[in-house]
């Protein structure tokens, strides 16, 4: 087991998590162990709990991108669940050039905690890597973290999903966000990706509330999930000035801001769900996509 930098003051199980995690992530072998068990385990129950709710806009112009290296897609971050409507709207598009999925997350719980890592491994197949350190003298941790999420993003068919307010937002206003953090428009200018805007609303922090949502027609209407992708976005001039501080933040201002473009869409399609205008049988609910078994998420 190789232990993080001596200067990260990480207790025995922290290492352990730590360890795990890039075992599971960063050697090509776990890898591939950890998209079978997202396939084939942690599909098998989301799907049904999720895929009748959720109304994907934009998929199929997703689907049809032939990325020539990594993607950083940057979304609202409302629930515990947000990772979730991603990985499905990717597996069931199918979003055929999705090849590794990789979820940052903040170290608390998951990484420091038994029940954290047992949710992290059998709900995300241990995606939500790497973990992001609050305490300063943990530094270097979030430094070799910034590091590893620049290695993905320069490989063809990875996805770093990641939200620029930084926490969840827990303004009762769905469609008010929190000041952009730095780290999303340091990480983009480092690694140069392609930046997709994703706008979600309509899941909850309660599992129970959304698991009977999702099997109630009503509810699938009243609380249907709505997935907006948007284009990428155009950051191009930023890479041409000198990396700084200030010029990280802008960059993590212009996702947002194109984060929040596509609000007028969700209430749009919102209305038309409200109104009956899109109906069940409308193939961008990803319960209709029709193209993966109930028991596999077979590659696109």
């Amino acid at each position: 087991m190789s232990a993080p930098p001596e200067a990260a003051p990480l207790n025995p199980f922290e290492r352990l998590a730590l360890w795990v995690g890039k075992k599971g992530n960063e050697d090509p072998r776990g890898k591939w162990i950890q998209n079978r068990v997202l396939r084939g385990v942690a599909y098998v129950w989301v799907r049904p709990i999720l895929a009748h709710r959720i109304l994907a806009d934009g998929l199929d112009d997703l689907m049809g991108m032939t990325p020539d290296r990594g993607v950083l897609m940057v979304s609202n971050h409302r629930s515990f669940f947000d990772l979730y409507s991603l990985l499905l709207a990717c597996y069931m598009g199918p979003v055929p050039w999705a090849k590794r999925l990789y979820f940052p997350v903040r170290s608390n719980f998951f990484y420091d905690h038994p029940l954290g890592m047992f949710v992290n491994f059998f709900a995300a197949g241990g995606s939500m890597y790497p973990p992001i350190y609050r305490q300063t003298e943990r530094r270097q941790l979030n430094d070799d973290a910034l590091d590893t999420m620049t290695r993905f993003l320069q490989e063809r068919g990875s996805i770093v999903g990641m939200h620029p307010e930084g926490t969840r937002n827990k303004d009762p206003d769905p469609y008010t966000f929190l000041k952009a953090q730095p780290g999303v428009g340091k990480l983009a200018l480092l690694a140069k990706p392609t930046v997709l805007p994703l706008f979600i609303h309509g899941l909850g922090n309660s599992f129970l509330s959304d698991v009977k949502a999702n099997f109630t027609s009503e509810a699938r209407k009243s609380r249907a999930v709505i997935a907006v992708f948007g284009k990428p976005v155009d950051y191009s001039d930023l890479l041409a000035e000198k990396p700084r501080p200030t010029l990280y933040k802008k960059a993590a201002d212009r996702f947002m801001a194109a984060i929040a473009a596509l609000t007028d869409r969700e209430k749009e399609l919102r209305a038309d769900v409200m109104a009956g205008r899109i109906t069940v049988e409308d193939p961008r609910w990803i319960a209709n996509r029709g193209v993966v078994g109930k028991l596999y998420a077979r590659e696109g």
